[in-house]
């Protein structure tokens, strides 16, 4: 499989330019990241799954954002930096609190832990986006029942926040895949028999294009390269 980074024009970026291959290396220009926010913070007993479809996970410092800031699982994925009363704590999100108002996030009881004691019960918090700490390259998990004719994909182990997901056609064209709210992009008429070229965009204006994914039913496929890190 091969991969080509490329910093791109996205929501506003105007033309980055740039093009490079794929790594680790910081980027020469990212898009700036989503403005802070402020709210409140509740706990509840996490296990790492959820709306976004995630698997369970022995780490437990992950989050459930609130629905306005969920979107159509915009932040699934991705990590904040949470700051509370006594302290400050990283976490991924993995699911989605309908009851939360916005600006607000229901942390595992163990990361609330970090910013405040368990019986507070609910502080006053804010939080903003940083890197994930992840590392090899990002991941395609293919939906159970995927197939030529119906195509769903997940994107996990990215650093940023996912903007968009989008296929290579036969004229060497990009079609954008759409995005649900459990946090697969699907393609309900299929991609065909693959293999595929893919393009996955982050919101801070990285591109990784990864050639010959194959296609797969309940099953991970690793790409080739990680979006880089922002200065």
């Amino acid at each position: 499989m091969r991969a080509l980074l490329v910093i791109v024009g996205v929501a506003g970026c105007g033309a980055c330019g740039d093009e490079r291959t794929a790594g680790d290396a910081a980027g020469p220009t990212c898009m700036a990241a989503r403005p802070a926010a402020s709210g409140k913070a509740t706990y509840y007993a996490a296990d790492g799954t959820g709306n976004c479809s995630f698997d369970a996970s022995t780490d437990r410092m992950v989050a459930a954002m609130n629905a306005t800031d969920y979107g159509t699982a915009a932040w699934c994925g991705a990590c904040v930096a949470v700051t509370g009363p006594t302290g400050e704590v990283v976490v991924r999100v993995v699911d989605k609190c309908p009851g939360c108002a916005k600006g607000d996030l229901d942390l595992s009881s163990d990361a609330f832990a970090q910013i405040s004691p368990l019986s507070a019960g609910r502080v006053a918090i804010t939080w903003h986006e940083v890197a994930c700490d992840v590392t090899g390259p990002i991941r395609y998990e293919w939906k159970d029942g995927s197939n030529a004719f119906y195509a769903a994909i997940q994107l996990r182990n990215h650093r940023y926040p996912i903007a968009t997901l989008e296929a290579q056609g036969a004229g060497g064209t990009y079609e954008a895949i759409t995005r649900v709210d459990y946090n697969y992009f699907v393609k309900a008429s299929g991609l065909g028999a693959g293999p595929f070229t893919l393009r996955v965009t982050d919101t801070r204006g990285h591109v990784l294009e990864d050639s010959a994914v194959a296609l797969g039913d309940d099953v991970e496929r690793a790409g080739a390269a990680q979006f880089p890190v922002c200065p």
